[in-house]
């Protein structure tokens, strides 16, 4: 076999180039400090990193959609504090209001205190998060949730829902509060609340003036005294009535029951019935007890039932108008005095409700953020096992690459020693 000039320089260059390859390539690696720097170096591991990359970007992805859910849950509970120290302010404004030695001026004083703690309520509940989206309007988020109408009173033009995010890949978890969860609801535990108004024949109160008794009659209670009464759960009105029958009493009572299945109060066979004595005469039904003080008129209701209930619809802003309206009024006849002490009596019941609402509300709210905290610390712990995994297959290890490289060194420069030397043999230097 003849071996020429051009193929031992052939040879010798493609040994260069490969050695100066493998070369680079393992510098590559030291470089960037993978060891699969192309898909070609391993393309099984760098499929697998793929699939494990995007198996972080994903993780990201649900860690930046709970920084956003934590925000929204902290100003949500931060205004649901605001909104409970406003309801706890206004019944200890109800409370100071109820002693009969102040005055007309003095109740005036401190309806101008609850105007203010109502009109704080109503920026409260119309409150938007960073973005400029209504916190407690549903996914009707665009515009202010609560309204005041022509004739003054605060509607909610949201919708029932309460937004929610996914903050993983197997929960989606509701990062505000609905309005009406918030200001029109009571807790499930929510009792029994009398008020002095008349209804139409579906237990509807009766609006404005209408509504007021023109008697002088005022309650006390209700009292359960039998939870295990057939009747307790259900809707009552007392309604009183002139006697025609005896001489010596002016007025009887009949205690009527709501009919929920005809959607109708059953007036034909009355729960309890009788002649009203006043003077602290307590009345029981259902459960219930209620004592009655003052002389009523004919036509006169009060209506008791369960919180929350049809006839009995939660609504804070309506209660804070009603203790509003009552102290504003100025106190001279006896129908009025026991408007005034019906109001109070129910609208602090109602705030209680309300308050225990916003309580359940919060905590509800401060479970989920706890909850967001313990959905991080398993993202956490998720994205270093990816982390792992991506490193175990692509990552470098700098004491064998290292090593390559010295080796790397010296197999290039032998071979370009080696090059130098054959390009340099001739067999003229054998001859004599």
């Amino acid at each position: 076999m003849r071996i020429s000039s051009v193929t031992m320089f052939e040879q010798s260059t493609a040994s260069i180039n490969q050695q100066q390859s493998d070369f680079l390539n393992v510098s590559k690696q030291i470089a960037s400090g993978r060891r699969v720097v192309n898909p070609s170096d391993d393309p099984q591991a760098a499929a697998r990193a793929v699939r494990v990359d995007q198996s972080k970007a994903v993780t990201q992805q649900f860690e930046d959609s709970r920084v956003s859910a934590r925000n929204s849950l902290a100003q949500t509970e931060s205004i649901l504090n605001s909104v409970s120290d406003a309801v706890t302010s206004a019944k200890t404004l109800l409370v100071q209001a109820s002693s009969d030695t102040l005055s007309d001026v003095d109740r005036e004083s401190i309806a101008s205190e609850m105007r203010g703690v109502y009109e704080t309520m109503i920026g409260q509940a119309n409150a938007t998060d960073g973005n400029g989206r209504y916190l407690f309007g549903g996914y009707a988020d665009n515009a202010p949730p609560f309204v005041k109408n022509a004739d003054g009173d605060v509607e909610y033009k949201g919708d029932s829902n309460a937004r929610e995010q996914r903050i993983d890949s197997s929960r989606l978890m509701p990062v505000t509060e609905n309005g009406d969860s918030i200001f029109k609801s009571v807790p499930s535990g929510a009792g029994y609340v009398a008020e002095a108004t008349k209804t139409d024949i579906n237990g509807d109160p009766l609006a404005g003036n209408n509504a007021r008794n023109d008697g002088s009659v005022s309650f006390g209670g209700p009292q359960v005294s039998n939870v295990n009464d057939d009747g307790y759960g259900d809707s009552y009105r007392i309604v009183f009535s002139d006697n025609t029958t005896d001489a010596d009493v002016e007025f009887d009572y009949r205690v009527e029951r709501f009919d929920a299945a005809n959607d109708e109060w059953d007036t034909a066979t009355p729960v309890e019935n009788g002649n009203y004595t006043g003077d602290g005469q307590t009345v029981s039904f259902g459960g219930l007890d209620v004592t009655f003080d003052g002389e009523p008129e004919a036509g006169d209701q009060i209506l008791v039932a369960q919180a929350g209930s049809d006839q009995r619809e939660p609504n804070l802003f309506r209660t804070m108008e009603e203790a509003i309206r009552v102290l504003e009024k100025p106190v001279e006849t006896d129908a009025e005095k026991a408007d005034l002490r019906n109001t109070l009596n129910t609208s602090m019941r109602d705030l209680d409700n309300a308050l225990d609402n916003v309580l359940t509300v919060r905590a509800s709210a401060g479970a989920r953020l706890n909850e967001l905290d313990v959905v991080d610390a398993v993202g956490g712990n998720r994205m270093l096992n990816y982390e792992q995994t991506l490193s175990d297959l692509v990552d470098l290890d700098y004491v064998d690459a290292i090593s390559e490289y010295s080796l790397r060194q010296v197999g290039l420069q032998a071979s370009q020693q080696a090059f130098v030397d054959v390009k340099g043999m001739s067999l003229f230097d054998y001859l004599r």
